[in-house]
């Protein structure tokens, strides 16, 4: 008997510690498979980059991991034997129920009980095995070793079970009743009952080989088989390749075009579709993150957060405390006779409990409170580096990005505080209290609820989880349907006279009917499963209470616990369903903070093109020399701009640079500003080679006025101003004056406190380029970059600029852009670029006679002033005509014609407009 006692006892460790042991070994098994998977996707050949203050970026870009697809390690077919053989491991255990289950209903005359290790086994086996089915389901590649370790841990396990358990059934043996496991009629070998729980086990243990077996060949007729695939078959193009697969495009790409493999889309660009995030990312994700958010300039505010996860572990603690005084007080007010006691201060130390329990207790507001300068640090601390990063970008970024998406990134600073907080503060401390729950239940009451709750626990999550995904896809087809009524709505208000002139009143009234339908519709299905996941997990819920209720009440009618206990077990699980039910919110939120922040640290990994080489030095003084010294440089390595440019611009002179569109005049500017690098040959200003000087230093003397001026949505001071800074107000109004635009400030009437509107639109062209040049004569550059300042001016606006450019290039070099040749005829030289080189040089009577390239774009150019003056002359004749028939009035017209007009020559005009105005020149013969 005594070693029949043992070896019972040997299997009721068994059997109780086997789904513990199979349970911690699965998530040990995958946790490594993920870390490992996530090490492998993240693998990259570049070097790590930080972000600012030296903190870390993300490895991986989530642009790329969208686009990534697991190898698959098994066959369609492979995966779907495993999967059945997994049902069949399910299949055993519910028979093994059904034979327990059975027998106690048949036996309960003479109260036979399997007993509390056998419960567990049996619900805690099918529990661990129904994950390791789940995740067999649900991950990409599958199975892995994440699977193969527990299979291989249970089959020595089983197979140790099964051996005790028939060596006990063969023999004499005693059958366990409710209360003694050795109580019962003493049977002298293998009852049926046993014979069909044996057979269940034997199957099990079978088909755990078989996987196990199944497992290993499979893996090594793929590992044989990958060695005997030819590299070329493995690397190149094959008779199943795609004629217009990228990969293998023999002919390359067209022009502009970019290859998806090469070039995915920005990871800092908002998602298309919700990316799938493993668990494993949120964890990475935290620790990424945590450094953005600790205020290492502070130690006050490191106190601070120290303080607040000390204050998260006191809510812990009293979330214990209110369920087991909520007990003390029921086992007092249960108390009759002599023995009862009113127990006031139970009562006022449980009301102080729920006075500190809770994010509206004492705790959480005080939590909350104190971590108001934190996050307002971290994202200070974060937005303000990522503007400065982003201004620091050079101009081929601001001109490749939209700016929306830019804009977008770079609002996303709160993301991280946002994705930390529910982290830490909700997400962490919902699954603390689940795991308290479980090891409490287990310690203070009975093995049994702990099972329930660890049940429940994993049900409610994988429920939650799995809605919330099919939800995200609802959820964004009624965004969309938002924005569609909103871009229907804008569109009609703006298009309001078109809508009118068409009688479209009605046509519109249905078009938004329609799309208020649209929205309607999928808001439904929004609201329909949220109900569902609520009711769902409501479901789930009080299906774990009913089981512990039944379980709880059954041992108090035993007199195996008291009624404060039950109540105490009530009103632990009530606590515990609040946090759950919001963990579906938690989800879909954390995900799209995750998504936010990594978008806005993408955008550190974005860096300058033109930066300072370490031997840079500055440029502190400026004469105006400058020189191109054959300058190649490309947007494109297919179509060069500039092809070995070469030119020389003396100090104090006036060169203008003129040709056909896409000759490179626009590049030369580009490349002077340093907003590019040249790829070869020099730049010199003063002889110094432009890449050896600080960018800023050099951009101090060269001033630019641009063909379209941006002016920021300030008062016209401010404007001014922004050249200058250090500027006195005397100052402004000089340069306005000398800029002719000083008077016509002085008419509006708010004067210089007049605001331009968004990007200076209250003001007219003219006056826009006037304020550009009083800006740049109040930075008082040595060099001014002129970009086509009089392009699409009246006459009378033009010679206002003109009088100012005249103030402006007095002793200053300026590099001049024009398609007006009429406006440079008095520059001191004139280059004509074709194709990125120096096609002609010279000034414009020399240019006009060696009758080339420049000498046939002015004659293009009087040609086309010519007919226009004809145009005109012909519509005034017109229009004079047809208003003297209309009044019947016959006169001589020559009183409104010249006489040059009468006489048929039109090119008056014309030639009085070659003749006009033009750029100031320097030292120029006559």
């Amino acid at each position: 008997m005594d070693s029949h006692y043992a070896t019972r006892q040997l299997l009721e460790y068994l059997r109780t510690g086997y789904p513990i042991l199979l349970l911690l070994v699965f998530i040990s098994a995958f946790v490594a498979n993920s870390v490992l998977a996530a090490k492998n996707a993240n693998n990259s050949p570049t070097a790590a980059q930080t972000g600012p203050g030296g903190r870390p970026l993300p490895r991986r870009s989530r642009s790329t991991m969208a686009i990534m697809k697991n190898p698959q390690k098994f066959s369609q077919n492979t995966r779907s034997l495993f999967t059945w053989l997994s049902v069949g491991i399910l299949l055993t255990i519910l028979g093994d129920a059904t034979v327990n289950v059975t027998h106690v209903i048949v036996s309960r005359s003479e109260q036979w009980w399997c007993g509390q290790s056998v419960v567990i086994y049996t619900v805690g086996s099918f529990f661990v095995y129904s994950i390791i089915l789940v995740s067999l389901l649900d991950t990409d590649p599958s199975p892995t070793f994440a699977q193969l370790v527990p299979w291989l841990v249970a089959v020595p396990v089983e197979l140790a079970i099964l051996g005790i358990s028939f060596s006990i059934n063969v023999g004499s043996h005693h059958e366990p009743v409710v209360g003694d496991p050795n109580g019962g009629r003493l049977q002298k070998g293998v009852t049926p009952w046993e014979l069909m729980e044996l057979i269940c086990n034997c199957l099990r243990a079978l088909i755990l080989g078989i996987m196990v077996a199944l497992y290993a060949f499979h893996s090594i007729k793929i590992r044989s088989g990958s060695r005997k695939v030819p590299r070329a078959y493995a690397n190149g193009a094959s008779e199943t390749t795609g004629l217009l697969d990228p990969a293998h495009a023999e002919n390359g790409n067209a022009y502009g075009s970019t290859p998806a493999s090469q070039q995915p889309t920005d990871a800092w660009v908002r998602p298309t579709t919700v990316p799938s995030t493993s668990w494993w990312e949120y964890l990475s994700g935290y620790s990424l993150f945590f450094p953005y958010l600790w205020p290492s300039k502070s130690r006050r505010l490191q106190i601070v957060v120290v303080i607040c996860f000390i204050l998260i572990v006191l809510q812990r603690v009293v979330n214990v405390l209110v369920p087991l005084q909520v007990g003390v007080i029921t086992r007092k007010l249960t108390k009759t006779g002599d023995e009862f006691n009113v127990p006031w201060f139970d009562i006022c130390l449980y009301i102080l409990f729920r006075w500190l329990q809770g994010n509206q207790g004492l705790i959480g507001s005080l939590r909350s409170s104190l971590w108001i300068p934190v996050s307002q640090y971290s994202y200070m601390e974060l937005s303000t580096a990522a503007f400065e990063h982003v201004h620091s970008l050079s101009l081929d970024f601001h001109l490749g990005k939209k700016t929306g998406e830019v804009l977008s990134a770079l609002s996303k600073g709160s993301s991280i505080n946002t994705f930390l907080e529910q982290v830490t503060f909700q997400v962490v401390p919902m699954l603390v209290d689940l795991c308290v729950a479980i090891v409490y239940f287990l310690i203070a009451l009975d093995a049994y609820y702990a099972l329930v709750v660890t049940i429940v626990t994993f049900c409610y999550l994988y429920v939650t989880v799995r809605m919330a995904q099919w939800r995200a896809e609802i959820r964004r087809q009624m965004v969309n349907a938002s924005r569609q009524e909103d871009a229907v709505k804008n569109d009609s208000m703006v298009s309001y006279e078109t809508v009118k002139y068409f009688n479209a009143e009605d046509y519109e009234f249905d078009r938004y009917r329609g799309a208020v339908s649209d929205f309607q519709r999928a808001e439904y299905h929004v609201l329909f499963s949220l109900n569902l996941m609520n009711t769902s997990q409501n479901t789930v819920f009080m299906l774990g209470l009913l089981i512990a209720c039944f379980i709880a009440a059954y041992q108090v009618s035993l007199g195996q616990r008291d009624v404060g206990e039950f109540v105490s077990l009530l009103t632990y699980m009530a606590q515990l369903q609040g946090p759950l039910n919001f963990f579906g919110t938690f989800y879909r939120s954390i995900q799209s903070a995750l998504i936010n922040s990594e978008r806005l640290l993408e955008l550190f990994r974005e860096q300058p093109t033109v930066v300072d080489t370490p031997s840079a030095a500055p440029l502190p003084v400026c004469r105006g020399d400058i020189a191109f010294d054959n300058v190649r440089f490309s947007y494109d390595s297919r179509k060069p701009a500039l092809n070995g440019l070469n030119f020389h611009c003396e100090p104090g002179t006036t060169t203008a640079l003129v040709g056909e569109s896409g000759g490179g005049k626009s590049t030369v500017f580009r490349l002077l500003f340093r907003f590019y690098n040249s790829e070869s040959g020099r730049i010199l200003i003063d002889g110094h080679d432009v890449n050896n000087t600080t960018i800023d230093s050099l951009r101090k003397h060269i001033g630019v006025v641009p063909q379209d001026t941006v002016l920021f949505n300030e008062t016209l001071m401010y404007n001014l101003k922004y050249a200058n800074q250090d500027a006195t107000d005397e100052d402004v109004y000089n340069a306005c004056k000398a800029a002719s635009i000083h008077d016509k400030i002085m008419s509006f009437p708010d004067k210089y406190n007049t605001k331009v509107g968004e990007r200076g639109l209250r003001l007219s062209g003219g006056e826009k380029q006037r304020v550009a040049i009083a800006r740049t004569i109040l930075k008082n550059p040595r060099i001014i970059l002129l970009d086509e300042a009089t392009a699409a001016l009246d006459t009378e606006t033009e010679e206002h600029i003109q009088e100012a450019l005249a103030t402006l290039s007095r002793g200053r070099t300026m590099l001049v852009i024009a398609h007006r040749l009429s406006t440079i005829t008095t520059a001191d030289r004139i280059l004509v670029l074709h194709e990125g080189r120096v096609a002609e040089n010279g000034t414009h009577d020399q240019l006009l006679a060696m009758k080339g390239r420049y000498a046939s774009m002015w004659r293009k150019q009087i040609r086309a002033q010519r007919a226009a003056a004809e145009a005109q002359v012909l519509q005034d004749r017109a229009q004079r005509l047809r208003s003297e028939s209309t009044s019947g009035a016959v006169g001589d017209d020559s009183s409104s014609q010249s006489d040059e007009d009468r006489n048929g020559n039109p090119h008056a005009s014309a030639v009085r407009q070659t003749q006009g105005h033009h750029w100031p020149a320097h030292n120029q013969k006559t």
